[in-house]
């Protein structure tokens, strides 16, 4: 008797763990489908997009949504919340430090300052760098953060977006001219994106910082929009060794890209051993 009332007391714990699991697998669920939705979507969609019933999605909003993590807009949308942004942020972090050891692999075949970058809003943010041996070099601080339109990095960045979302952008930030050299028409800058996309890589040709110039390419299926790039003193890298590097960040990027992937795969399993049991 002992032994069967001690059983079904075992079955009834591992059915609560493994109701948790489950409402915390939805819960991820849910955050994943508003950040490819950042102007937020209605229950109904995030039902659809979940593949969960409208009552655990309006359970599960209700206690993000409670706990800061999701916001209710006044017309029904669901947003990300604020307290989001700390754990963003931490991500980051993470994420450039992931990025790192690609990075210095990026500076011994280049020989120059790598740099590893994300858009969040309408700025690029830097989130890790490795600097190179030189004297003279190009070193910015990590978190710093720079409108997209004049540096390598934040053309490599948009020319992941559709274009009107780029002219959206760009009339936002309002294109300021920081060299003689800067593109500050958004029809010209559009057609200079087309160019990047076709060519796989930007450059910024001293758009930014006088005599500093810049070689970024898109980190290929990254988990949201991400570019490494190098920089040097245009004296030490010529528009022909800025192209001649292409290969090298291209293949970084990939290697990059292969790591986080396997990250998320390797997430995803724990993942599923952790509701399996």
């Amino acid at each position: 008797m002992d032994h069967q009332v001690k059983s079904t007391a075992g079955a009834g714990q591992a059915g609560v763990r493994g109701g948790q699991m489950l409402s915390l697998q939805r819960a991820f669920q849910l955050l994943e489908a508003l950040t490819e939705a950042p102007a937020g979507r209605n229950p109904a969609e995030l039902a659809v997009a979940c593949g969960i019933s409208s009552t655990a999605v309006h359970r599960l909003v209700r206690t993000l949504a409670g706990e800061g993590y999701l916001r209710v807009e006044p017309d029904a949308r669901v947003v990300l919340g604020p307290r989001l942004i700390h754990l963003g942020a931490t991500a980051s972090l993470l994420l450039g430090a992931w990025a790192k050891p690609h990075l210095e692999r990026l500076v011994r075949r280049t020989g120059e300052t790598a740099s590893v970058a994300v858009l969040d809003a309408d700025e690029v943010v830097y989130l890790g760098q490795v600097r190179s041996g030189h004297r003279l070099g190009t070193f910015g601080e990590v978190g710093r953060r720079v409108e997209p339109h004049c540096v390598a990095t934040g053309k490599a960045l948009l020319a992941q977006l559709p274009d009107q979302r780029v002219r959206e952008s760009l009339r936002r930030t309002g294109m300021a001219a920081l060299t003689e050299r800067t593109i500050t028409g958004e029809d010209a800058f559009v057609e200079h994106l087309a160019m990047v996309r076709r060519q796989g890589y930007a450059l910024d040709d001293g758009e930014h910082a006088v005599g500093i110039r810049c070689l970024a390419v898109p980190v290929p299926d990254a988990p949201r929009n991400m570019a490494i790039g190098v920089s040097a003193p245009e004296s030490r890298m010529s528009l022909v060794d800025a192209v001649g590097f292409v290969p090298a960040l291209t293949e970084v990027a990939a290697e990059l890209s292969a790591s986080l992937a396997q990250e998320r795969l390797d997430n995803g399993l724990r993942r599923v051993s952790a509701i399996t049991g």
